[in-house]
């Protein structure tokens, strides 16, 4: 249960449980059973930029938001965020982009936002510190929760 390490053994060893006995699916079904609409990267350039205007509007601007098929795979990672310097001329600017994991399509509309407002916190809080977690639950105050029952999400995914 590779994403749900750091967690107490406790909660590791109830989800193991409950994988066992077939009931992790059902539940997750019951917790969480509607689907989003975002399933292009224009609509999830759209979601990124109406969480970002309503809760981060002081924030940089976005030049890029995408699905990514490839990111799980190569970095290991469910969602990114990147910036890069851009000549212009004399100027440079930075440019900015977060890109979330495919399977995240097809994920609870919960879900997505948890990625989404994780990445949108990296604008501000580069590092996983004290600050960071204060902006993600400033956004999306069930944050922590989401992320463990993501993870929990993933390791039924996995199992499959």
């Amino acid at each position: 249960m590779k994403y749900l390490q750091g967690y107490p053994a406790a909660l590791q060893q109830r989800v193991s449980e409950m994988m066992a006995n077939g009931e992790l699916g059902p539940w997750l079904g019951r917790r969480y059973p509607l689907r989003h609409e975002v399933r292009s990267d224009t609509a999830l350039f759209d979601y990124t930029q109406e969480l970002k205007a309503r809760y981060m509007r002081n924030a940089a601007p976005l030049n890029k938001v995408c699905f990514d098929a490839k990111l799980k795979i190569i970095q290991h990672a469910l969602g990114t965020h990147t910036r890069a310097p851009q000549q212009q001329g004399t100027k440079t600017k930075m440019r900015r982009e977060i890109r979330v994991a495919s399977l995240f399509r097809e994920a609870p509309p919960e879900f997505l936002k948890m990625i989404v407002v994780h990445e949108l916190a990296h604008l501000k809080e580069l590092e996983h510190d004290k600050a960071f977690y204060a902006l993600c639950h400033h956004i999306e105050p069930e944050y922590a929760q989401l992320e463990f029952d993501c993870r929990v999400w993933l390791t039924h995914l996995e199992s499959q």
